[in-house]
């Protein structure tokens, strides 16, 4: 019997939804990896089983104790390199394959955690527009489906009050855009806090808070920020946040480094 090898595309599809997937959902009842196995011709046990084996690559997970099957091939890591070396080329063009494969089934594109409808703007703007979100959406996804859909200080779990943050911003790294390492499930206040340079983290993952809010006599600081003081974030179950990015953070943003008050 013929061996049906995986293709390329097939596991690039596979791997931008096992970003996106809490670690406690890549079973083959979620209507997601149902639905996947419906465009690529393959069951859903099969396609749970590949993202299980690209939980065996996960270092993050290892690093807890937790396997995948351990059974990944060497295309598998080959997808997972690729992925890691250029985040936002092979999310966007996962997404455009997924995109292309769900209008030839249905003959209508997927809906998107974002809204790509953009009125009144030229085609090349609104092109532009639409590849921002479609990168966006993939990075909120795979940020808070990491985070287990939880900001990472607070414990806060309504979706509509989260923020994928950015540890280094958008604009000042290009190549780690779309990393979920490079992001924190943040409550919106954690967020502006993080981003605004009021709060770090440590090496070790401890929030710091700047002087600023140490010394504030604002209830709601003191309430809601003081407790946070070198108290540890709920760590992810993927993609732990890459130290170079928070030390850049605590370098370049956070409002007490020295660097940032001899600007």
């Amino acid at each position: 019997m013929a061996i049906n090898r995986w293709t390329r595309e097939q596991l690039m599809l596979a791997f931008r939804l096992y970003c996106q997937l809490p670690f406690g959902k890549l079973d083959k009842s979620n209507k997601e990896i149902i639905e996947l196995a419906g465009l690529i011709d393959r069951t859903p046990s099969a396609v749970a089983l590949k993202l299980v084996n690209f939980a065996s690559l996960d270092p993050t997970l290892a690093a807890r104790g937790v396997r995948g099957m351990g059974n990944s091939s060497t295309l598998d890591r080959q997808i997972w390199d690729e992925f890691h070396a250029d985040w936002e080329g092979l999310a966007t063009r996962s997404t455009h394959l997924y995109q292309a494969l769900l209008a030839e089934k249905v003959c209508e594109l997927p809906p998107s955690p974002e809204p790509t409808e953009v009125a009144d703007f030229t085609g090349e703007t609104r092109l532009v527009m639409i590849e921002q979100r479609i990168k966006q959406a993939f990075f909120r996804r795979a940020v808070l489906s990491s985070y287990r859909g939880q900001c990472c200080m607070s414990g806060l779990a309504e979706p509509k009050l989260l923020v994928a943050s950015h540890i280094v911003p958008w604009a000042q790294d290009k190549a780690n855009r779309l990393n979920p390492a490079n992001g924190l499930s943040l409550s919106a206040i954690h967020d502006r806090a993080f981003d605004q340079g009021l709060i770090t983290l440590s090496d070790d993952y401890s929030v710091i808070l700047s002087t600023t809010l140490l010394q504030s006599e604002d209830p709601f600081v003191m309430k809601v920020f003081i407790p946070l003081a070198n108290k540890q974030i709920q760590m992810p179950e993927r993609f732990l946040p890459d130290l170079s990015c928070i030390q850049h953070h605590r370098l370049v943003s956070f409002v007490d480094s020295p660097q940032r008050k001899n600007l």
